[in-house]
């Protein structure tokens, strides 16, 4: 009998969770994410709490798989390999954080805004205001901080031509969301291609196929409402134009260093390669255009290579902030550089330890197989991922929590539907990133609504991007078009 005992218990072992036992864990983490962010924290949640919340998350599968005989350290092997796959996107997401910081001191960013802000036209004023958004958050990667620093500007430039602020909203967050999942610096970016398994710049590749579409038939809706409406007046951004100019040397010659790290993009160059070039030509610029800012974020009275080197070293680690004669602008002019990036990397490996978990118990896989049982299709599986996508964004309310969930319960059926990762991250971000905004006790939605002073129920209608954006992947997902395929010479895994 001894002889047969091993060979049972590895019977038991490898017995298949039941469907219920396997949602147990998501229920548990759904519940407390709602209570952790709709109860207690609020939008504060992820500066921890919502990532001890995913360990705990963890500790539920744990239990689930003690209970199906499941070894301890089988599930930390799991977590460790888990975490190990994010390696790279750990090693991107700081050099992003690097780039931002040498983007900032040379001007580059507030070029880029400065060029922006000047294509205003009133006009086309709604239209120009998706533009100028864009343009700004793909600069600085974020829809909050747009929000914050121009989305306030035009809404007040809005006020005195007499447009509507709820249509207003919702041009400067359709704007702000394409850049907010477009740019490389954007968090959400980085995280939903390190869920899915793929790299950063094939995600945007990939991502562009259906996000430049909605974009274009936006500003076609906002050119169509625009030029239905009656303004007066004049939008005048000469006061923030001015405020730039003084802090920043603005010069033409900046635009050199970006162009050059998307020629390293288009040539398919290592991302890291591509941030690190952009990092390092970005605090060239900053010592040729704007040796004033390093010399002052140094803290030192002449420009030696020690306050040269410590000046850009602060931007490229530490918090950064440029004042300007614009208290509205100081905001969009701060950097936290690689420490800015630790919140997110803090997330991801917390996911990873719920992910392992789950992987190693067996519970992704019997999700997976469930799921792809109830959606057999192609496209059934595209719109089980946007629905998981939304029913995050309103149960525990946060962006990033509607990315990190469904990318580890997803990845493995879009593997079996021999799908490339990139359709996952494309489909997380298309479905969770945009659509938070949308929802009235989301945090995303409830910071941009408190800051640009606009009820929810007044902007929610016109914000057709974070609208339109779902649709166009579950389009673009029933008629196959651009559905990669694994082992296509074109797919790229991390």
């Amino acid at each position: 009998m001894e002889n047969h005992t091993p060979h049972a218990e590895e019977n038991v072992t490898k017995k298949e969770l039941s469907i219920w036992a396997a949602l147990i864990p998501v229920f548990a983490l759904i519940i407390m994410l709602g209570f952790n962010v709709l109860v207690v924290y609020g939008d504060e949640a992820l500066s921890g709490s919502n990532q001890f919340i995913l360990l705990l998350g963890g500790a539920v599968a744990a239990i689930v798989g003690y209970f199906n005989k499941v070894k301890f350290d089988s599930m930390i092997d799991e977590v460790a390999k888990n975490i190990q796959s994010t390696a790279g996107a750990i090693l991107i997401l700081l050099m992003v954080g690097a780039l931002a910081g040498t983007w900032l001191i040379s001007g580059i960013i507030p070029t880029m805004i400065y060029y922006g802000l000047q294509i205003l036209n009133p006009t086309i004023f709604l239209a120009a205001t998706v533009i100028i958004c864009s343009v700004i958050s793909v600069a600085t990667g974020s829809s909050w901080t747009t929000s914050a620093t121009v989305g306030i500007a035009l809404v007040g430039i809005a006020d005195a031509l007499g447009i509507p602020l709820g249509m207003t909203a919702g041009a400067i967050l359709s704007g702000a969301y394409f850049g907010d999942k477009m740019s490389p610096l954007s968090d959400t970016t980085n995280l939903a291609p390190a869920m899915a398994g793929t790299d950063l710049f094939t995600h945007i590749r990939y991502m562009a196929i259906t996000t430049v579409p909605t974009i274009v038939v936006t500003l076609i809706i906002f050119v169509i409402i625009g030029l239905n409406l009656d303004t007066t007046g004049s939008t005048d951004t000469s006061a923030i134009l001015n405020a730039i100019d003084a802090s920043f040397n603005i010069t033409p010659w900046l635009f050199v260093v970006p162009a050059l790290v998307i020629f390293l993009i288009v040539r398919k160059t290592s991302p890291l390669i591509a941030l690190l070039v952009g990092t390092l030509l970005g605090a060239v610029a900053a010592l040729i255009f704007q040796p004033n800012i390093v010399l002052e974020i140094s803290g030192s009275d002449e420009l030696t290579f020690v306050s040269a080197y410590r000046g850009i070293m602060d931007a490229i680690t530490v918090d950064t902030a440029i004042e300007t004669q614009s208290a509205a602008l100081n905001d969009l002019f701060a950097s936290s550089g690689m420490a800015g990036m630790l919140g997110t990397i803090w997330l991801i490996i917390c996911a990873m330890v719920f992910g392992g978990i789950m992987d190693a118990i067996g519970a992704l896989a019997r999700i997976s197989k469930a799921l792809l049982n109830l959606f057999d299709s192609v496209f059934g599986l595209f719109a089980s991922t946007v629905i998981s996508c939304l029913a995050l964004n309103v149960t525990a309310s946060d962006q990033y929590l509607a990315i990190v969930v469904p990318g580890k319960m997803f990845a493995k059926a879009y593997k079996d539907k021999g799908l490339a990762p990139e359709n996952l991250s494309r489909t997380l971000e298309d479905s969770g990133t945009v659509t938070s905004v949308l929802i009235p006790w989301n945090t995303c939605c409830a910071y941009h609504s408190g800051v640009l002073g606009v009820p929810v129920l007044s902007y929610v209608g016109y914000c057709f991007f974070n609208y339109l954006s779902p649709f166009m992947t579950l389009l673009f997902a029933a008629f196959r078009i651009k559905i990669k395929e694994l082992g296509s010479p074109e797919t790229r895994t991390a």
